[in-house]
């Protein structure tokens, strides 16, 4: 694994899953993987579980994280090659990137999309450019339109509530009402990742008009009749994105969307999963967030283990 950027850079996810689950047991088994390392986290917009649970990561393997707010920290970056830098921007990505690939060893990025250009926001020129020219391994810690250790954190959490190997599970990603415009990332995340790990009946449900990229979703049962999709679920991921065709956009804010109790009594008793932070009683209703359905706290937890398996997978190969 030289990059993480998405479900392609991990083509054993049950085994990257299994490292996840050891490091949970024991933290610091391989506390010297990462001695004299340095990891550098960039952040061009805020984080609270991300950041964190990165930092936590770097240290169980004896890493040093160094956090940067780029923008607030330090000058606002360039990253359209050939650009006319008259306006707010102060310094070009191609100046920044190499420097702080001498910085570092391994560097985490998020980004996150405008909303007001597909074709831009969708050519993950932001990464991609820290990719081209730091000359270090670059892991996505969210990006225009995809959120991988977000990902890889649910695929653990399925599988630590779920005996895969008596049955596959039935997995509903459900969208869910929301009071602003939000991007597609862990969505589209979600949707590529359990695909790729093919070891759920995947169902996709949502209001007309909120399809997906078919990119990610291919694979999928997509309905937009969102009680029939719910029958006899194991899992169900609550999550709001704004439109992907008509970009960018809230078509409907219908209440009804929103997951309640009586909605998860046509589930098998099912577990309930949303990323964080959430709009409780928007998104989600306090009943849920607070019954025993819920497994928001115990997914939000895996992100430590999502990024320290990711980061022992990457300075394996960098070693």
């Amino acid at each position: 694994m030289k990059n993480f950027i998405s479900a392609a850079d991990a083509p054993d996810i049950e085994g990257l899953v299994k490292k996840a689950l050891d490091f949970k047991n024991d933290p610091f088994k391989a506390k010297a993987l990462g001695a004299g390392k340095r990891m550098g986290l960039l952040f061009l917009n805020p984080s609270m579980r991300t950041r964190l649970s990165t930092q936590i990561a770097a240290q169980n393997l004896g890493m040093e994280a160094i956090v940067f707010n780029v923008g607030q920290d330090g000058w606002a970056l360039e990253f359209e090659d050939e650009a006319i830098m008259s306006g707010n921007t102060v310094e070009h990505v191609k100046d920044a990137a190499p420097i702080l690939g001498k910085y570092f060893d391994v560097l985490g990025i998020r980004t996150f999309p405008s909303l007001q250009n597909k074709t831009d926001d969708y050519s993950e020129l932001y990464i991609n450019q820290f990719i081209k020219y730091a000359g270090i391994p670059v892991i996505s810690l969210e990006s225009a339109t995809l959120h991988p250790l977000q990902s890889l954190t649910d695929v653990i959490t399925i599988m630590e509530n779920f005996d895969t190997k008596v049955r596959k599970p039935k997995i509903v990603l459900s969208w869910a009402p929301h009071v602003k415009s939000l991007p597609q990332c862990v969505a589209n995340s979600f949707s590529q990742w359990i695909n790729a790990w093919g070891g759920a009946d995947f169902v996709i449900t949502h209001p007309e008009d909120y399809e997906l990229d078919e990119r990610f979703t291919k694979g999928a049962t997509i309905t937009t009749n969102q009680s029939e999709a719910l029958e006899q679920a194991d899992f169900v991921y609550v999550k709001n994105w704004s439109t992907y065709v008509d970009y960018g956009r809230i078509y409907c804010n219908d209440p009804q969307w929103m997951l309640t109790n009586q909605k998860l009594s046509r589930t098998n008793n099912a577990k309930v999963m949303h990323c964080l932070p959430v709009r409780r009683n928007v998104e989600l209703s306090d009943e849920i967030l607070d019954g025993p359905n819920s497994v928001v706290t115990q997914q939000a937890s895996n992100r430590v283990w999502a990024a320290q398996a990711v980061l022992a997978e990457v300075l394996k190969h960098k070693s």
